[in-house]
């Protein structure tokens, strides 16, 4: 049996494990949703059933955020080290059993077990560096300027947070979020994704395991989102909101939001370019570009969705990158030496078909790709389009596939003017020998995050999150605990006594 077989039979006996249809985790309970209800996740590579879910309603959220409440104040008051400990311990149980998480992330979401297991070990690096945060709560003192008074400023927790998150990185973005939030002595509730809440299940089982007491930690998967969710966001306990997800749903998140003034965090989506300039290393840009724009079968908010090739060097960077993509792999997350793996769902499949079937029909023109199954699965060849025009439907939309379309340029004004042809900011590629004009370009990029000569941007330690219409706030970094934190501060009367 080879090493990717018993990684499958692994995960497939671990999904047993997890006692899926009491998946409800409040209150240190694994709980059958009150309704009695269940959801199917299916594995992307083969359309097939691997575990039934308990399906939560608003009746499961709110049992959530009373446990959530209960235990806030006892979290909240622990010492800041003992925080941390909890959370070192939660990275420490990842790293160790980072084949049992990538095994079900490729299991439900159906990655690539690669891909799979550099987001078992990158989402740990969460947990590693909130605990590292979470012991070093800043403050200020100091005299007023009228004098008379010294001024104290600190940080507490906000209280208990709910946090939503999306299908297509089911672990990095539940540590993204309940890292810090635990960190800041938060409470949470979380509703993963419907097509992947397994992964959630592991995730809370491991923190429970490391420490984190009764009800710090709730989960509530449910197909039901706006129910469950609604819920949280009318109810007078719940402080905060940290969403992943579309933009759409996030304008309408906020808008619910906005009814109680709730703080909220949210990173939307993304349309991010890809600049290829006419001096830069084309063996490195090619390597840049597999990265941003096929980890994960191009399933990520930050992967490149526009290429934007320098005229004069834009046939032999072409020429390399589409021998580059027709080279992928592309078969199930736990095939011999699969580099791709499925989209999601036969939807994706669908929407990711006709974005190119239109680009084609404008005049746009599939020059390279890869070799996909078609018996089975929900897969999609690894595709190369050139010849678009700088108008083109798809370049205004996120593709969330493994589709690379390109555009050549010639004037820098111009190009700077399609880069920032979007609602879009998230993320933004610029590759160039010439140090000073990619930072002079990127500096003039409407996104929050650039990656210079690089195609990944995501980083424990630097803050994430984009401009526009791809969110409010940031995540990761110091930012990542202060969006769990508010700021209160003492105005302390200094007066002589008896002056």
């Amino acid at each position: 049996m080879t090493l990717q077989s018993q990684l499958e039979e692994s995960a497939t006996s671990l999904v047993a494990s997890l006692d899926p249809a009491r998946g409800i985790r409040h209150g240190g309970k694994r709980q059958a949703a009150a309704g009695g209800e269940t959801f199917g996740v299916e594995e992307p590579a083969t359309g097939q059933l691997i575990a039934s879910v308990s399906d939560g309603r608003a009746a499961d959220a709110t049992a959530a955020v009373d446990a959530a409440a209960a235990a806030f104040p006892g979290w909240s008051g622990t010492a800041p080290r003992a925080r941390s400990e909890v959370v070192r311990r939660a990275f420490e149980l990842m790293v160790d059993r980072s084949d049992q998480l990538a095994g079900i992330i490729a299991l439900e979401n159906g990655k690539a077990l690669a891909d799979a297991r550099a987001e078992a070990l990158y989402a740990a690096e969460f947990f590693r560096w909130f605990a590292e945060e979470a012991v070093r709560a800043d403050g200020q003192y100091g005299e007023a300027p009228a004098g008379g008074t010294r001024t104290i400023i600190t940080s507490r927790p906000v209280g208990v947070a709910a946090l939503v998150t999306p299908w297509n990185f089911p672990a990095a973005m539940a540590t993204r979020k309940i890292g810090p939030a635990l960190a800041a002595g938060c409470t949470v509730v979380l509703k993963p994704a419907s097509l992947t809440p397994l992964t959630a299940l592991l995730v809370a089982d491991i923190l429970a395991e490391a420490g984190a007491p009764d009800g710090v930690v709730n989960v509530v998967p449910s197909t039901h989102s706006g129910e469950v969710v609604g819920s949280w966001l009318e109810d007078e306990r719940v402080r905060k909101i940290s969403f992943t997800g579309s933009t759409g749903v996030g304008r309408t998140l906020l808008a619910q939001a906005a009814a109680r003034i709730v703080n909220s965090s949210m990173e939307l989506g993304g349309n991010a370019p890809f600049v290829v300039a006419p001096d830069a290393d084309l063996d490195v840009a090619v390597v840049g570009a597999m990265v941003a724009k096929f980890r994960n079968g191009g399933q990520a908010c930050t992967a490149a969705n526009r290429f934007y090739v320098h005229a004069d060097v834009e046939p032999e960077f072409t020429a390399r990158f589409g021998a580059a993509i027709e080279s992928l792999k592309v078969g199930p997350s736990f095939g011999d030496g699969t580099d791709v793996g499925p989209l999601i769902s036969a939807s994706a499949v669908r929407d990711v078909t006709a974005l190119v079937d239109h680009a084609v029909l404008g005049g746009a023109r599939v020059t390279h790709r890869a070799i996909a199954p078609t018996d089975t699965g929900h897969f999609y060849p690894p595709t190369l389009l050139t010849g678009v025009s700088a108008d083109a439907p798809i370049l205004r939309e996120e593709i969330f596939g493994p589709v690379a379309p390109v555009v050549t340029w010639r004037d820098r004004d111009e190009l700077l003017q399609m880069l920032n042809d979007t609602a879009y900011g998230l993320a933004a590629y610029v590759f160039s020998s010439d140090l000073k004009w990619a930072l002079q370009l990127a500096e003039r990029i409407e996104a929050g995050m650039v990656g210079v000569n690089r195609g990944v941007v995501s980083d424990p330690s630097a803050p994430f999150g984009g401009v526009n219409q791809s969110g409010i706030g940031r995540e990761g970094a110091r930012d990542g605990i202060r969006e769990y934190q508010e700021t209160q501060y003492f105005s302390v009367d200094w007066s002589v006594p008896g002056s």
